[in-house]
């Protein structure tokens, strides 16, 4: 394995301390904390709102650098991570996780002050859930740690709901599970991309462990799950027509994707097979902002 302590190869920046707290995991979470705020009911204050989205967006990044923190010997193996900053030499792992259990506690803190204990509450829970659940047990121990272990990046929704209402209710719980239930195809299809570096990691992903096929089949299974799903906002009245639109027609088009990788040879070890894996991928991406964008824009411009 990597050795993870190498000699910095130049001088740490501050790009490197942002590398760690994972700014494109982040700026998706940010997102849909804050349609998840918009859609609440109730004015809302303004500036309360704003902290409590930027504790949500602290620590998201906080987690990042504890996820990074404890998982520098896989980073090290794996080719899509060697170069991040711990792996590199750049970042100390003790700085990397001081880093994550002091941005932790300011954006909880901050969270409680804004919001109160419920919220607050939440954004501790994802925190310990991502940095300790998945991160330090489910990630080395079960092929299903994506499914379960996605809870965390899942509930930002409803920790801003929360933070605006003081409350829980039906609506803020199906943007989680639209996230949730989202999570498993996104990744797989990336997984059945990286396969060789998951196994080189000895991380149980589930192409490693159960093999392409299988992976293949659950990642058209949790689709079918997903578009249905997606639409049941419409249905209580937290969506409207807009929504219900890309909902529909992204739906069936997310099951085609879906479908083709199923299909496929996908992860088999050639990679002209793996274009439909690629493309599921890429869309799941943009199917899941365009969903959120869409309840956004209903509520911004109703």
């Amino acid at each position: 394995m990597a050795d993870v302590t190498a000699s910095h190869v130049r001088p740490t920046s501050a790009s490197d301390y942002l590398a760690l707290l994972k700014p494109r995991v982040m700026s998706l979470v940010v997102f849909t904390g804050l349609v998840g705020y918009v859609a609440a009911p109730g004015a809302g204050d303004p500036v309360l709102g704003f902290a409590a989205i930027l504790a949500i967006a602290v620590a998201a990044g906080a987690a990042g650098a504890l996820n990074m923190w404890f998982d520098a010997d896989i980073d090290a193996v794996m080719t899509r991570t060697r170069t991040r900053p711990i792996p590199a030499g750049r970042v100390d792992r003790e700085e990397a996780l001081m880093l994550g259990l002091t941005l932790s506690a300011l954006s909880v803190v901050t969270m409680q002050i804004a919001a109160g204990p419920l919220a607050a509450g939440l954004l501790a829970f994802t925190i310990f859930f991502y940095a300790v659940v998945y991160t330090m047990w489910l990630k080395r121990s079960t092929p299903q740690n994506i499914v379960i272990g996605g809870l965390s990046g899942a509930l930002p929704p409803a920790i801003a709901w929360a933070a605006k209402t003081g409350a829980l209710s039906l609506d803020p719980i199906l943007l989680v599970a639209i996230i949730f239930f989202w999570t498993p195809p996104h990744f797989w299809s990336l997984s059945l991309l990286q396969k060789a570096d998951y196994a080189a990691a000895k991380v149980p992903m589930l192409p490693v462990t159960n093999g392409p096929a299988s992976t293949r089949a659950h990642v058209f299974f949790y689709s079918l799950l997903l578009a249905p799903l997606a639409f049941a906002p419409v249905l209580t009245g937290l969506a409207g027509a807009i929504y219900g639109a890309f909902a529909a027609l992204g739906g069936v088009f997310f099951v085609f994707l879906a479908w083709r990788v199923w299909r496929s040879k996908a992860g088999e070890g050639d990679k002209a097979q793996d274009k439909p894996a690629r493309d599921m991928f890429g869309f799941s991406i943009l199917y899941l902002f365009t969903l959120f964008a869409a309840l956004l824009a209903e509520r911004v411009f109703a």
